[in-house]
C-alpha cells in the first residue's frame, strides 16, 4: 500500500498523509480480506509506514485481520525523531526529504487555495527548513491537529505498543541516523505479543551484512523467517 500521493499519481485533495494516518491502511486491509477471505494476511511496514502499522495494530488490539506483522525502523517517538533530524549529519537527510515534501506542497497551490487554508504564500513554502516547521505549517493544520506537537503526540506508536495483540516483530538499529535513543521502548512498554530486535548496526532500513563485494540482505530473510515461524 502506498500513502496518498506516493504512487506517482497526483493526490487531488489539499490533504496528504502523515505518520499516524492508519485509516487508509485499515480500509486497504479490509478490502484485501474481503477479496481473499480464506488467506492469512501478513503486514510489513518500513520507516514512517512502520510507525503507522504499529499504531493501527494497537488501535485494533484483538480485532485485527493481520496474522503477523513486521515493523522496520519505525519512528515510534515522533518528537524525538524531529529533533534528531535537525542535528549533525542527519540534517542532510532532512534537507533531501523536505525538498520533496515542499515541492509536493507547492503543487497543491495549483489546484487549491492553500494560502487560505494554511495562511502561508506559495513562495514561502521553500522557507520551511525543518520537519517541525513543515509539520507546523502544513501537516498539523491540514489534518486537523492543533499543532505539530499535538500531531507528534497523537501519532507516535510507542504509546500503542502495550495494546498490540498481533504477533509482531520490531527491528531497529542503534545507529539509525533518523532517531535518538528515546525511540527505543522499555520492556514495560512492549506487549507480550511483540518481539523487539535491536541491532548495533543497520542504519535506517538498512541491515545488510556480509562484505561490500558479497553483501547479504539479512533483513529480507529475517522477515520471511519470522512469518514462517510458529
Amino acid at each position: 500500500m502506498h500513502f496518498r500521493g506516493c504512487t506517482g499519481n497526483d493526490n487531488k485533495l489539499p490533504r496528504s498523509y502523515h505518520s499516524g494516518d492508519s485509516g487508509d491502511a485499515l480500509e486497504f486491509i479490509q478490502s484485501i480480506k474481503k477479496e481473499f477471505p480464506t488467506r492469512p494476511l501478513y503486514a510489513v511496514g518500513y520507516s514512517l509506514g512502520a510507525n503507522m502499522l504499529l499504531k493501527l495494530l494497537g488501535e485494533l488490539r484483538e480485532n485485527t485481520l493481520i496474522e503477523k506483522a513486521v515493523a522496520i525502523s519505525p519512528p515510534m517517538q515522533l518528537n524525538a525523531c524531529s529533533d534528531r533530524m535537525n542535528q549533525g549529519f542527519s540534517r542532510y537527510y532532512q534537507h533531501r526529504l523536505l525538498g520533496d515534501l515542499n515541492r509536493a506542497l507547492e503543487k497543491k497551490y495549483d489546484k487549491h487555495d492553500m494560502q487560505k487554508l494554511l495562511g502561508i504564500k506559495r513562495e514561502d513554502v521553500h522557507k520551511l527548513k525543518t520537519f517541525m516547521e513543515f509539520d507546523s505549517a502544513y501537516t498539523a493544520p491540514i489534518h486537523g491537529f492543533k499543532s505539530a506537537q499535538d500531531y507528534y503526540t497523537k501519532s507516535s506508536s510507542k504509546q500503542y505498543l502495550k495494546f498490540i495483540k498481533t504477533p509482531t516483530l520490531i527491528i531497529h538499529a542503534k545507529d539509525d541516523p533518523f532517531m535518538s535513543q528515546d525511540v527505543i521502548p522499555t520492556e514495560d512498554e512492549l506487549s507480550s505479543s511483540i518481539e523487539f530486535e535491536l541491532t548495533k548496526k543497520g542504519g535506517h532500513v538498512g541491515f545488510i551484512s556480509g562484505t561490500i563485494f558479497k553483501p547479504e540482505y539479512w533483513l529480507e530473510k529475517r522477515i520471511v523467517s519470522y512469518f514462517l515461524s510458529n
